[in-house]
């Protein structure tokens, strides 16, 4: 019988297990009685004598109960994207939205490679390729997590691969010759209702500064010194977490002070759309996805790479 400086009483056994001494609250006083706790006791003793430790066990009960899809994408969310993946919402979204539909409430082990079959017959069937090949490698990550946890045997997914989800992608994140730019900034302006006049914006500054798409989808506003004619990028948005000083062209300045005149009231960062938040960087790769256009957000990238390096600055 222990009783705290601070706190409730408590009954607590004392036993050795595998050479050490343990300690285990077998319950709160005035809760448990005395004769509860003997029997308890009793019970906890009983069992170290076959060989089982009941802090350990005591610790199984309090794991997480993973049955379904569902669970063991909630766990792994918790315990792994989150923790590993700046964006851990877009295996999220994908889940939410393509995958459990078709299996979320399934028992762990009865997925079958049909079912998985099911889920990208779905997602083919609305023409996104892109879409079905990041499922396809998100179940396979999924249902590894489930192996390593014991909850299947197999992985459903593994049998598969791109040419069963939405195929061999062609790449658009090839530099964008001058000519080729030229045609992207005419489409955009030809299509600005649709296209939207803050992705307009964001291409016209990744062409200029070189940035990737994330650095300048994040950027706020208190980064700016537009007096200085800098943008200082903080360390938990860079690649390799060492913050990054980009000095602002007279482009730029003039791209800036039109993000600036159309700027939600009150909204910190530089492109927020209508909802005052951080515009996506997937929003802007959805729109020009949709456009159907030979191009992509890295191309402008790469060709502001290869210029400076034409003009005699190759880093």
């Amino acid at each position: 019988f222990c009783v705290r400086t601070s706190g409730s009483p408590y009954w607590m056994l004392r036993y050795s297990a595998q050479g050490k001494r343990h300690e285990i609250t077998l319950g709160q006083y005035p809760q448990m009685s005395l004769g509860d706790a003997r029997e308890a006791a009793v019970l906890t003793k009983k069992g170290i004598r076959t060989g089982t430790d009941p802090i350990q066990e005591r610790a199984k009960v309090v794991q997480p109960d993973i049955r379904t899809v569902r669970d063991l994408f909630q766990d792994w969310h918790e315990t792994d994207l989150s923790r590993r993946l700046k964006h851990p919402n877009i295996p999220k979204r994908i889940y939410q939205k393509e995958i459990h539909p078709v299996i979320g409430l399934y028992p762990i082990a009865d997925v079958t490679p049909r079912d998985i079959r099911a889920v990208l017959q779905r997602v083919q069937r609305s023409n996104r390729p892109t879409i079905a090949n990041d499922t396809l490698m998100y179940m396979k990550q999924l249902f590894r997590h489930g192996i390593k946890l014991d909850l299947c045997q197999n992985n459903p997914a593994s049998p598969f691969t791109v040419s069963d989800a939405g195929g061999v992608e062609a790449s658009r994140e090839r530099t964008l010759t001058l000519e080729e730019v030229g045609h992207a900034f005419r489409i955009f302006r030809e299509h600005i209702n649709s296209f939207g006049r803050d992705n307009y914006l964001a291409c016209c500054l990744f062409l200029v500064l070189g940035v990737r798409k994330s650095e300048l989808c994040e950027a706020r506003w208190e980064e700016f010194d537009l007096e200085e004619r800098l943008w200082t990028i903080p360390a938990e948005h860079m690649k390799r977490s060492k913050a990054h000083v980009v000095p602002l062209s007279e482009v730029a300045m003039g791209v800036l002070a039109k993000a600036d005149a159309f700027k939600v009231e009150g909204a910190e960062v530089v492109f927020s759309g209508a909802t005052g938040k951080a515009m996506s960087d997937m929003t802007l790769l959805k729109v020009l996805r949709d456009m159907q256009e030979p191009f992509h957000v890295h191309g402008f990238r790469s060709a502001f790479t290869d210029w400076a390096a034409n003009e005699g600055f190759p880093n």
